[in-house]
């Protein structure tokens, strides 16, 4: 409802910002972790999640889109809450949690302010399968955007893609995998 809203923190709390933007003061809960990014009298852009508790409507708080796209995910989860959602959120990025996911890391989640270890296993459990398909589509992404990059330097499309196929996964963005499918097209 809200994405995001930019403007000057007037306020700095224990839990929240106050945002002002033209006159409005927006009350924003955040995680420590954020909280500790910012500063009174700055210009921030806050992106949003806007909640609607019991006989309260509240809004939580990120400083990125990917961020905020983690909280969204972490929110889903019974149990979690949006407060716990935003600390989860801050902790790392999407792919360092398909990392620690992936290879069973719990260390990752040690120290985080109310998650237990029975929460973490809830966590792994359910969104385990949602970030693997998170991540292919991002790579699907990255695969069009080197392709089209080929495609825009003379190359034809069968022969971009053929490049392209042979890259190693554990290249992932798309200036490296268009810099390698250019050795690889100039070998022939």
């Amino acid at each position: 409802m809200i994405h995001f809203i930019k403007g000057k923190i007037t306020t700095k709390k224990k839990d929240y910002i106050i945002l002002e933007r033209q006159g409005i003061g927006f009350k924003i809960y955040l995680s420590e972790k954020n909280l500790e990014r910012l500063r009174e009298g700055e210009e921030k852009t806050i992106y949003t999640h806007l909640a609607f508790r019991n006989d309260k409507i509240e809004l939580y708080g990120v400083l990125s889109q990917e961020e905020l796209y983690l909280y969204q995910i972490f929110e889903r989860i019974s149990g979690i809450g949006p407060k716990g959602a935003l600390t989860l959120a801050s902790v790392g990025s999407l792919q360092d949690f398909k990392k620690a996911i992936e290879e069973g890391n719990f260390s990752f989640f040690e120290g985080i302010k109310g998650i237990g270890k029975k929460k973490i296993q809830k966590i792994i459990l359910e969104i385990g399968g949602e970030l693997k398909e998170i991540s292919k589509k991002k790579d699907q992404e990255v695969n069009k955007k080197a392709l089209k990059a080929l495609i825009s330097l003379g190359f034809s499309k069968a022969e971009a893609k053929e490049a392209l196929s042979l890259i190693p996964k554990e290249i992932k963005k798309t200036e490296d995998r268009v810099k390698e499918a250019l050795k690889i097209l100039s070998q022939n």
